[in-house]
């Protein structure tokens, strides 16, 4: 069974690590797949000719989902090539981690625009389309660190908790209109990124896991499958931790 078969999802910052993971698992799973990257162009065009091999439509677009102007041009853009959204999944993120008295406030707002203003960005510029077909899964990817705060992240921390409190909010303006808002916030979560880590640092972070081992973007991936298939339907303004076990 292919659980969103046919739907049309957007996915920002999908080029690589959680973003990437989850393109696939949609893909395999038959949905026609848009997403967005800020960066290299090359890695982009792979993964948009690896989801094509799997029998859907997809299509990567440059965009900066900070933008509110990219934002409008980028669902206009996806509402002619694919004739349709139902999910939307802002994924983009970064992070400019530093101890608070040596953050610096471009940092800070960096951080808070693509991390938080992105959400807001992209979720205004589809409501429009989700408003009018009466239905839509709208899927915020939060974090741990955005319910129990991390030393030296003051700002990712508080783009991470800014984003529960939109997808709640949003999730009781579109409720009545069929379209449900969740968030993920997922733990640790081993990409390339981490690869490039000390080997002990990492083992110190999957030995403060409750189950032990760090999560993979497929975990993430999965748990998003989740929120925008039909298996949810009765299930909005919720934050599913996949963590394994951190924040408990």
């Amino acid at each position: 069974m292919k659980f969103v078969e046919g739907k049309n999802v957007i996915i920002t910052g999908a080029s690589r690590g959680i973003g990437k993971g989850i393109a696939r698992i949609f893909a395999d799973n038959g949905a026609n797949v848009a997403f967005t990257y800020s960066s290299s162009e090359g890695p982009a065009l792979e993964l948009e000719k690896e989801l094509t091999s799997k029998g859907v439509k997809a299509k990567a677009y440059k965009s900066n989902a900070a933008s509110f102007e990219d934002s409008e041009k980028l669902v206009a853009q996806v509402l002619e090539d694919f004739d349709g959204i139902d999910v939307l999944i802002n994924n983009a993120g970064i992070t400019k981690d530093n101890l608070l008295m040596r953050m610096r406030e471009e940092d800070f707002d960096q951080v808070i625009e693509t991390n938080l203003k992105s959400v807001f960005n992209m979720t205004k510029a589809v409501q429009r389309t989700l408003l009018k077909q009466r239905h839509g899964s709208i899927i915020n990817m939060s974090s741990v660190v955005g319910i129990k705060g991390n030393a030296g992240q003051a700002n990712y921390a508080a783009s991470k908790a800014g984003m529960i409190g939109f997808t709640k909010s949003v999730a009781l303006e579109l409720g009545s209109r069929n379209i449900r808002c969740n968030a993920i916030a997922p733990g640790f979560i081993e990409t390339e990124m981490t690869d490039k880590l000390d080997e002990k640092v990492v083992q110190g972070w999957r030995d403060g896991i409750p189950l032990k081992r760090g999560g993979s973007p497929e975990d993430i991936a999965n748990a998003c499958l989740f929120l925008a298939s039909d298996l949810s339907s009765y299930i909005t303004g919720q934050v599913l931790s996949v963590d394994g076990g951190m924040a408990t």
